[in-house]
């Protein structure tokens, strides 16, 4: 039997006298899609924040791989697999494409400043693989031909597109994306949802935060809905549609092109 590559386990965060999150309790298996959703204030981006070292729990605990992961420092938990993008995108606007996601790489890299500044062996060799790697991923969300232009011209679709490139340059088992597709059109949602099950197919677990209930309904293999920082339900994308605590809580009319 398979186990999960990433649970939570009563998890829990307090600000002031607020919970964002309570007694929260789920497992992602691997190469899934799994999508966290709920409305605005639920607790999404406060559980990807404390998933990768931002914020630490209250209580509770978050396991990747078996191994707890709560208090490990953000570039540590990197490092050990996990990566992810945010809901308003970060580049580096006066660097190009290639460069911003070279950046993605440094998790990965051996040789530290004072080998690279002395080009001692093995430099070359390093920096041949983070070019090649960055061609790759750019390649996969469909960017390459654009690896030398500046980030800073980029439309939001593709900027967007450009963070997940630079996120998946960690060589990440496990990446979080937290509202890849809000913004985007219809025929953009579409080809953002081509590139989530690309990212699967690749052998990457998703763990995704989104408001888009036609997006979310089509892709995820699972799905978690969080209210006011609690878990309200969990389950298949049919079982959600047809929940009506979730449909009291968050779908209600939405239901109708989920």
């Amino acid at each position: 039997m398979a186990h999960p590559i990433f649970e939570t386990s009563r998890l829990s965060k307090a600000f002031g006298g607020l919970m964002a999150i309570m007694d929260l309790s789920f497992m992602v298996m691997p190469n899934q899609i799994k999508a966290i959703i709920g409305p605005n204030g639920a607790g999404k981006t406060t559980l990807f924040n404390i998933v990768t070292g931002i914020f630490p729990p209250t209580g509770g605990t978050v396991r990747f791989k078996g191994e707890v992961i709560n208090g490990d420092k953000p570039h540590r938990i990197a490092q050990k697999g996990i990566s992810r993008t945010f809901q308003t995108v970060e580049l580096f606007e006066n660097m190009t494409l290639m460069e911003n996601v070279m950046v993605g790489r440094h998790t990965r890299t051996r040789m530290g400043f004072l080998r690279s500044g002395l080009r001692l062996p093995g430099v070359k060799k390093e920096e041949r693989s983070i070019l090649e790697t960055a061609q790759e991923r750019l390649n996969m969300v469909g960017l390459i031909h654009k690896a030398n232009e500046p980030a800073s011209g980029l439309p939001l679709r593709e900027r967007k597109l450009l963070e997940i490139a630079r996120a998946l340059a960690t060589d990440p088992q496990l990446v979080l994306l937290d509202e890849p597709a809000a913004a985007l059109n219809e025929t953009e949602m579409w080809r953002m949802a081509e590139i989530i099950r690309k990212i699967r197919d690749q052998g990457i677990t998703v763990l995704l935060v989104e408001h888009r209930m036609d997006l979310v309904m089509s892709i995820s293999d699972e799905i978690v809905v969080l209210n006011y920082g609690e878990k309200i339900a969990e389950g298949a994308p049919d079982e959600i549609k047809n929940n009506q605590k979730v449909i009291d809580a968050y779908l209600g009319e939405e239901i109708e092109y989920a």
